[in-house]
């Protein structure tokens, strides 16, 4: 039996450490051994911790700064990858799988739709060139429906010049700012007022659209005896409110039109063309499909534009106090355009004739019409332009049904009235605020049955300030005066005679030419008067400059 013999315990000793004195200060002052390659980032107490992945720092731009230490960003703790992968390979063991037709038919839209880039030119002037098409191969094949070509506005003819081609993004970015209100020179016209009952209708309470048979005169520059007497005294450039509106508001335009300007001297006169559709009304213009021109469809471009200028021109007499009776304002002079030989009962409006400075001796002088006046809140007398938005189909136009959305989400319908025609309101707005107009008042206007464009309902009104309304649609009053100030400086530039500007039916465009004097002299009632289609709008075209609906 072995014995286990213990050492013999002795007292514990104890070891002091080292301590470094600091008589100038607080703690050591050199480093430990231990804690020599240690690396170490300053952080204060009131820093929070944050989580690995906070999204809410991206989401919301107040808490930028919420884990921030207040020490600033270090990188003593930063994470840096020295191993070689280089040698490493991830292989894909998935299928690829064959692209949809949709995908195809995305990749056709997206070619086209991105249009072509411009050049700049030596004139100045940003011209666009030949859109670069992509071609598929057999492998995506031709899938999507080809583009849409449309007609121009007139034929151009081979003895024809041409000026200058100015693009929209170029026209988009000019400004003239700081031109004064209008000053009124003549006022004529007599002027009926608005019946506010018309405030009060609604879906539930819907009004019939009447036919209103009265003239309305549509009498170009040129042909208008106030604007004759104007221009031997006053003034160097001489238009109406439709054509100004026409080349203010050019950059929202997709279909063709275009405009006569004569230079004679010193003054130029901006004219549109006689017996042409210049007047009418477009419908979902801006629309991303507008509608297809299929024939002698109640729903084609032509017969759309007829209704709407037809819905038109009957609701802005309709809402009026139009009794024997009733008390109407009257200008200074009478309609200039009213003969005795004209038989009929004339419509309700106002023209002043106005005048602009657009500085370096271009003084404009304009026709501008109202539609009716009313009573303000305070007794005052306030001038109206009257407009009427149509539905004619919402499932081919794509848009809302405003007989379930117009009481009850009535920025939704204007929105989408807003984006399918955006050229058609910025014009009426720009008109509106060339006349000096107080209000604009809209009709919501129907057809009772949506295959029958003959009959049509009243769902609603509202009203704007022109101003209000035009910051609403982003449309910049400086942006159309300086479109307006760039042409006028071109056809300055030129010679005397006669040009046309004309909106590219395909490109996002305006061109101008130099035609021959005589034209459209002799075959001016050659181009629309074999093509009127028969539908219940035809009367519109039986007066040349005078309509009767």
């Amino acid at each position: 039996m072995s014995e286990h013999v213990l050492p013999a315990e002795g007292p514990m000793r104890f070891i002091s450490p080292i301590i470094q004195d600091n008589p100038t200060g607080w703690g050591p002052y050199e480093m430990p051994d231990q804690f020599r390659d240690m690396p170490y980032q300053p952080f204060s107490k009131g820093d929070r911790l944050g989580k690995i992945s906070d999204w809410t720092m991206v989401q919301d731009k107040k808490y930028q700064n919420k884990y921030a230490s207040q020490f600033g960003a270090g990188s003593s703790y930063a994470y840096f990858h020295d191993e070689d992968e280089s040698t490493f390979h991830l292989v894909d063991t998935t299928r690829v799988q064959k692209p949809y037709q949709s995908y195809q038919r995305g990749r056709a839209r997206g070619q086209r739709g991105r249009g072509a880039r411009g050049a700049r030119t030596p004139g100045g002037m940003t011209t666009l060139n030949k859109p670069r098409e992509r071609k598929l191969g057999k492998r995506w094949g031709q899938r999507g429906a080809p583009m849409k070509i449309r007609d121009a506005s007139v034929t151009v003819r081979p003895t024809w010049v041409t000026i200058e081609d100015m693009d929209f993004p170029r026209l988009a970015k000019l400004s003239l700012p700081g031109i004064k209100e209008g000053e009124d020179i003549v006022s004529c016209g007599t002027l009926e007022y608005y019946d506010k009952a018309y405030d009060r209708v609604n879906v539930k309470h819907e009004k019939p659209l009447q036919r209103i048979d009265r003239i309305f005169h549509t009498v170009t520059t040129t042909d208008d005896p106030v604007i004759r007497r104007l221009s031997k005294t006053a003034g160097t450039v001489y238009a109406t409110d439709a054509i100004l509106a026409t080349i203010m508001c050019c950059t929202r335009s997709n279909y063709s039109w275009d405009i006569v300007i004569e230079k004679i001297g010193d003054k130029l006169f901006l004219d549109k063309r006689d017996n042409t559709e210049f007047d009418l009304l477009t419908v979902n213009e801006t629309s991303v499909e507008p509608p297809a021109d299929d024939g002698n469809s109640i729903n084609s471009p032509r017969n759309l534009a007829l209704e709407a200028t037809f819905i038109n021109h009957n609701f802005s007499q309709q809402v009026l106090k139009s009794g024997p009776t009733e008390p109407k304002y009257k200008f200074q002079e009478p309609n200039p355009f009213v003969s005795e030989e004209e038989d009929g009962e004339v419509a309700s409006v106002g023209y002043r004739y106005r005048k602009w400075i657009l500085n370096n001796g271009v003084v404009l002088i304009a026709r501008c019409e109202h539609d009716a006046v009313m009573q303000g809140p305070q007794g005052e007398t306030q001038f109206l332009t009257i407009k009427a938005l149509n539905e004619w189909d919402s499932k081919l136009a794509n848009g809302v049904e405003w007989r379930q959305k117009l009481d009850t989400q009535r920025g939704a319908v204007l929105a989408n009235e807003l984006r399918n025609n955006s050229c058609k309101l910025a014009k009426w707005t720009v008109q509106a605020l060339l006349a000096g107009s107080d209000q604009i008042k809209f009709g919501y206007v129907s057809r009772a049955q949506v295959r029958d464009n003959s009959r049509h309902v009243i769902l609603g009104t509202q009203q704007f300030k022109p101003h209000e309304f035009a910051a609403q649609i982003n449309l910049s009053m400086d942006n159309a005066w300086g479109i307006l100030r760039c042409i006028i400086d071109i056809c300055m530039k030129q010679k005397d005679g006669k040009y046309l500007i004309m909106k590219d039916p395909n490109k996002p465009l305006i061109r101008l030419y130099d035609i021959p004097d005589n034209t459209f002299e002799s075959d001016a009632s050659e181009e629309s008067g074999d093509e009127q289609a028969d539908t219940p709008f035809a009367p519109l075209y039986s007066y040349g400059n005078s309509k009767r609906v």
